[in-house]
């Protein structure tokens, strides 16, 4: 039952019964009426509480249900909540775990509300591109204020109950038996008259002056996303209008941006983090192996970045280096990154020194011998590797699971270089490791069931977004995005710059442009990548300008000059005359005259190149769905969260048009690039779409 009932002397306690946090489905909406209207028909019970469980009082609407016909059956929430509101005896909602959404909606509708202090409080609607629609921008406003409830809606950023103490919205916060206290609540109410936040009016001292200054910060803050002024619209109406004209305005709101390109792309993104979880070979209930240490090779920027992640989580590390110097700067580096955040108070002075407690330096291979996982961020070259997985298939225990951080090399090539290939598996972190949230978890041709689950679980726990990737160069991110810095060196050779490409990229929604990210993460990484695949790929056409970018020392910012020019202490980036020069005089020699390129040609030659070579990985099947190559572009690279990811992008432009695009391309400079994939033929010409 979605709903169960149950007396306590003259109280009816409804509790919500839908795991995993009591979404607000169909069977749910029926049970709470089913059961409001049992209680109010027993003259015995002369008040009622709802609650959940300790986990959720309700996480809202039912993800299951969502664009199902499910979602708009009667009664609908709004139906629910105005049920509820009408009750002729006292309704009280004891909360505890959270209540997000429309379940704090719900809560919102009833005559009083008991909360464990600790419960987690919401309405994050705006981060789908919408508003909340049960009447939350109308009865919030009411209870909370103005100002806590306008930031909280436009944020869409849940507090603790107990920050929302000096409000109007809870008559009691309690620290245990939430239902008790609910109980004696309801109670209390039993014979008096029935308040309803609906009745409630707005508490500012300067409304008109509060939601001037809001619009305008929210309008410099979410210019690519229309909700959150339209949040204020809406809240705005319940400041001035009457609770029934605020709810027309709040639904008509929510009619607009339910249908936005915005809010469409913000709901994709919602389920394809949680579709990345699933491998369809790799059932959900498949045994794991116990992770209780880790061991990190190499205390540079990513093997130091990487072992914060697992200090974080509270995880003890032994953190490997060669020398005692490299090692004595990793650990350095560690503990100012810790203070930096202790500065800022993000962390305590005793939070610091409790991840610092639980690092294990050393320079010997033989302690890591206690570890169950173990993960290398050495130097990006295979002999470097192939000498550190043989010393650590000779010294890790049995069962320990081998982690290459590669970012292009082949890991089932790695992998036989031990005894144990189905313990050997790719865990490739983006920098700063500590920061970005994706991580693309490579597997293996023999890489054990167990051991995918086992890592795709310790990456939630420290709080990454993992995705699947099969074996390829370049795996899914770094392998699409060699096509994307191909496009942009040929759009350099036909005459644009690089801070023209960058500010079309930029205005498109990328966080960096391909020059700037080229800089910020060192040209000589690429370019070792490309006198590798030379070696393979002696055919391998590209722009040699990165080439000689590099032979002019230009290695970015770490060198003060790359693409851009540097000054000391300035990140800003400054266009190079020697560059644009080295550009022309290269172009000049291989025929290439100069024309005036529009942004929205570099736009699409960038974006459709990523889109084409996506369509080539979902073939070969080195993605499981277009739905993970666009995670691993939001959250690895960059691609802007309101445009969904490139594949996403590519089907709401459409396929079709895509395609005419790319075949334009190809009647230019290098336009044997742009063949296409059969996939993508075959989806243009049958009207589909990579998402559908």
């Amino acid at each position: 039952m979605s709903v169960t009932y149950e007396i306590r002397g003259d109280v009816a306690v409804l509790r919500m019964s839908n795991p995993p946090v009591n979404g607000l489905g169909i069977a749910t909406r029926r049970g709470l009426v089913e059961s409001l209207d049992r209680a109010l028909d027993d003259d015995a019970v002369r008040a009622v509480v709802v609650t959940g469980d300790a986990r959720a009082f309700s996480g809202g609407a039912d993800i299951r249900e969502f664009n199902k016909p499910e979602a708009s059956q009667e009664p609908t929430l709004p139906t629910v909540i105005a049920r509820f509101e009408r009750s002729t005896k006292p309704l009280v909602a004891a909360i505890e775990g959270l209540a997000l959404g429309g379940g704090l909606e719900l809560a919102l509708g009833m005559n009083a509300r008991v909360a464990d202090s600790a419960a987690l409080i919401g309405l994050p609607e705006v981060k789908l591109g919408i508003l909340p629609g049960a009447g939350g921008t109308q009865r919030f406003p009411r209870a909370a204020g103005l100002e806590v409830a306008l930031n909280m809606i436009v944020s869409g950023e849940p507090v603790k109950a107990k920050r929302l103490a000096a409000t109007r919205l809870f008559e009691k916060l309690v620290d245990s038996d939430t239902v008790g206290a609910a109980v004696e609540v309801a109670r209390g109410m039993v014979g008096g008259s029935l308040p309803r936040v609906r009745d409630m009016r707005v508490e500012h001292p300067n409304p008109e002056g509060f939601l001037g200054f809001a619009r305008g910060a929210v309008a410099a803050a979410a210019a690519s996303y229309p909700a959150p002024l339209k949040c204020i619209d809406a809240i705005e109406a319940a400041v001035k209008r009457s609770f029934d004209e605020g709810i027309l305005v709040e639904r008509e709101a929510f009619a607009v941006l339910v249908n936005t390109p915005e809010s469409k792309a913000l709901r994709h993104v919602f389920f394809s983090d949680r579709a990345a979880s699933k491998i369809p070979d790799v059932a959900s209930d498949t045994p794991q192996r116990e992770v209780r240490r880790v061991g990190v090779i190499g205390a540079g920027t990513m093997g130091g970045g990487i072992t914060m992640n697992f200090l974080n989580a509270g995880i003890p590390v032994t953190l490997l280096e060669t020398a005692q110097e490299p090692l004595d700067r990793g650990l350095g580096t560690i503990r100012r990154n810790y203070e930096s955040s202790a500065k800022k108070g993000k962390l305590t002075a005793e939070q610091v020194e409790q991840r610092l407690g639980l690092l294990t330096p050393t320079l010997r291979y033989e302690d890591l011998a206690d570890a169950d996982l173990i993960i290398e961020a050495v130097f990006e070259d295979y002999a470097v590797k192939k000498a550190v997985f043989e010393k650590l298939d000779a010294v890790a225990k049995p069962g320990a699971i081998l982690a290459s951080n590669t970012s292009t090399l082949d890991v089932n090539r790695i992998a036989a270089l031990t005894a144990r290939p189905e313990s050997v598996v790719g865990m490739h972190f983006f920098s700063p490791a500590n920061i970005m949230k994706l991580l693309e978890v490579v597997r293996g041709s023999a890489t054990a069931k167990d051991v995918l689950a086992t890592v795709m679980a310790i990456a939630k726990k420290i709080g990454k977004t993992a995705v699947v990737s099969g074996v390829c160069d370049g795996f899914i991110g770094n392998r699409m995005i060699e096509q994307y810095g191909r496009q942009a060196g040929f759009l350099l050779e036909e005459g644009a710059t690089p801070q023209q490409i960058d500010h079309a990229a930029e205005s498109f929604g990328f966080a960096m442009g391909p020059f700037r990210m080229s800089d910020l993460a060192g040209n000589d990484i690429g370019w070792a990548i490309r006198k590798r695949r030379l070696v393979e790929q002696p055919d391998l056409i590209y722009s040699k300008t990165a080439d000689l970018l590099c032979e002019m020392g230009r290695f970015g910012q770490k060198a003060g000059k790359g693409w851009y020019d540097y000054k000391p202490g300035d990140r800003k980036a400054y266009p190079s005359a020697e560059v644009e020069a080295m550009v022309a005089e290269y172009a000049r020699g291989i025929g290439v005259p100069p024309r005036d390129i529009p942004d929205s040609e570099i736009v699409e030659r960038l974006v459709y190149a990523l889109v084409n070579e996506g369509a080539r990985i979902l073939e070969e099947g080195i993605a499981a769905r277009a739905s993970d190559i666009d995670v691993v572009y939001l959250y690895g690279y960059g691609f802007p969260v309101w445009r969904g990811g490139p594949m996403f992008h590519a089907d709401s432009v459409g396929l079709f048009n895509v395609l005419a695009s790319m075949r334009r391309f190809a009647k230019g400079h290098q336009g044997s690039d742009w063949e296409p994939a059969p996939l993508l033929v075959k989806l243009a010409a049958e009207g589909g779409s990579f998402n559908g």
